[in-house]
């Protein structure tokens, strides 16, 4: 007989207190006017288009301003180091906070000159017309590892402080108001003592905090249940797994599937660009509200590849990359209500800003930051940060392309929950009405709240060439965490035989292991995908320099 559970019972709750630090600064703290936490496109887009105005203000006022201190937090050691996404990238706010500069001087690698849809079988592929949000002219391949790097140039040349190797654990709050972060320290032993090489956490304070840390934001989701904020539905999310192939013959399109390996009750899909010449992206995204416990996203990814659609594209190159993140699916419902407090704003995908049908978030954070820059750039003229003034930042998300597209897609990844088919006539209405049908909000709940039931195992092997071992991605991943790090992974003690496989099952990288019906922790394979704070373990920021070292995922 099957055994069923739910994940949200075997989980510890997000230690809230600990990331809500009620305490002043230390007396050695560094002093910001504006600190972005994290360095995705969100956050630097957001620094850039700030330094813009403030520059442009000074010299209009012959320095009324002065100078003002911005700051960039990145965990990674460096730029891009933790950034994955496919990705195809809509270039219009790019050319907005770069009008200055031709398209072809934008950090993309080719448009997209051709893409085909395909519905799979376990041996065929079934060509279908391209659903309209899908459509892709006009749009751009990108490395995000690349933009961001980028960006963070770009930043810098204006004046803005660009740090790497800082991970935040907390934010500093006095009374109802933000008012700075503290990093995590480093150096410590696997049994939390320090070492000669230990380093204390640091102190930075800021009028305004900007939560730019992607999918799964610890930080936001600690002020978000701080502050009381709701949304209409919970987040959802999807797990990607990615690779970099080099390849014998150059990709000419665009490939997106449907189908095959995934069950019709799973949601989800696959993609493959041509990134380069002879260099191809490709992943495969899986919804985490599947309840088949046994199911594995890096071993589906792995058994997608021998394809023939696959197959014949990848056979004799070399795997150059591999990688995997999360991903917010829940699109306009899942929106926290409010994004903005005392001394704080929330942007990019830790605001959930990722329309699934058409694949996209890149433009969106890009465009929440510049948002955000705008808001911030008129408190500061005012010196006012509290959260009468920062609501300016949500009423311009309300009024921005943003919500617009979000709401005329709002119940289309809904949909899905009952199964593919019935799904995908669902999303054609939709398509067809503008989103008026079904009229109403398709109720969701957390993924850790959807019943997991154990299965039959379905063993794959890899054969090294075209698929890959867990331990063999994590290696490609450029993981550079120290064997001897203190586990950042939360997770409950003696959870069962059932609930630990699925945990090795879960997670891509291989951080859990059942041995003789008991799990296992290896946290240093942990790439920071998320999949185990949304499903397993609590994550918390490690060291710096810990996680995957991407150079063009």
């Amino acid at each position: 007989m099957s055994k069923s559970f739910r994940p949200v019972d075997y989980q510890k709750p997000l230690p809230a207190s600990e990331i809500i630090i009620k305490e002043p600064p230390s007396a050695d703290s560094v002093a910001f006017d504006v600190v972005f936490v994290g360095a995705g496109p969100a956050s630097l887009g957001g620094a850039i288009q700030l330094a813009k105005l403030i520059r442009e203000e000074n010299e209009k006022s012959g320095g009324k301003l002065g100078e003002i201190n911005i700051g960039v937090l990145e965990k990674s050691s460096e730029i891009g180091g933790h950034i994955l996404s496919g990705a195809v990238i809509k270039p219009g706010p790019f050319q907005e906070l770069f009008p200055e500069l031709k398209i072809d001087e934008l950090p993309f690698s080719a448009p997209v000159r051709e893409e085909k849809v395909y519905f799979l079988t376990e041996k065929k592929a079934f060509k279908i017309p391209t659903p309209p949000p899908m459509n892709n002219h006009g749009n751009y391949i990108a490395s995000l590892c690349e933009v961001t790097r980028w960006l963070a140039k770009k930043a810098e040349e204006l004046g803005v402080q660009v740090f790497t190797g800082f991970p935040v654990k907390g934010l500093l709050v006095q009374d109802n108001t933000v008012i700075g972060v503290r990093t995590t320290e480093s150096g410590l032993d696997h049994d939390g003592n320090q070492m000669p090489s230990y380093q204390p956490p640091a102190d930075v304070t800021a009028k305004v905090v900007v939560l730019g840390e992607g999918t799964r934001g610890m930080l936001s989701q600690a002020y978000l249940e701080w502050q009381g904020i709701k949304s209409p539905n919970p987040q959802i999310f999807a797990l990607g797994v990615k690779e970099l192939w080099q390849t014998k013959t150059p990709l000419g399109y665009v490939v997106h599937s449907m189908g095959w390996p995934l069950k019709s009750d799973e949601f989800g899909g696959s993609f493959m660009y041509p990134l380069e010449k002879n260099v191809v992206a490709i992943g495969l995204v899986v919804g985490t509200d599947y309840h088949d416990a046994n199911l594995d996203p890096h071993y589906l990814f792995q058994k997608m590849k021998t394809h023939p659609l696959f197959r014949e594209v990848l056979e004799g190159g070399e795997m150059l990359e591999w990688g995997a993140k999360t991903i917010p699916e829940g699109g306009y419902y899942s929106i926290p209500e409010r994004l903005s407090g005392d001394g704080l704003v929330i942007i990019g995908d830790s605001a959930g800003f990722v329309d699934v049908p058409s694949l996209k978030g890149v433009h969106y954070s890009l465009s929440s930051g510049m948002d955000a820059a705008r808001t911030i750039f008129a408190a500061l003229k005012k010196n006012r940060f509290d959260e009468e003034t920062l609501s300016e930042y949500d009423k311009a998300i309300r009024s921005s392309f943003i919500t617009q597209d979000l709401w005329k897609t709002r119940n289309m990844r809904l949909a899905f929950k009952n199964g593919l088919y019935a799904g995908g006539i669902k999303a054609g209405l939709m398509t067809l009405t503008g989103g008026k049908f079904p009229g109403g909000m398709i109720r969701m709940e957390k993924d850790n709240q959807a019943e997991r039931i154990s299965s039959e195992d379905s063993a794959f092997v890899p054969d090294g060439k075209l698929t890959f071992s867990k331990v063999e991605g994590v290696y490609k991943s450029g993981n550079a965490t120290r064997d001897s790090i203190p586990s950042h992974l939360l997770a409950v003690e003696d959870v069962s035989p059932e609930v630990a496989k699925f945990y090795a099952n879960l997670c891509p990288a291989g951080v859990y292991e059942v041995i003789d019906g008991k799990l296992r922790i290896n946290a240093p394979n942990c790439i920071d995908c998320k999949a185990t704070d949304i499903l397993a373990a609590r994550w918390t920021p490690r060291e710096a320099g810990s996680g995957p070292r991407y150079k063009k995922m």
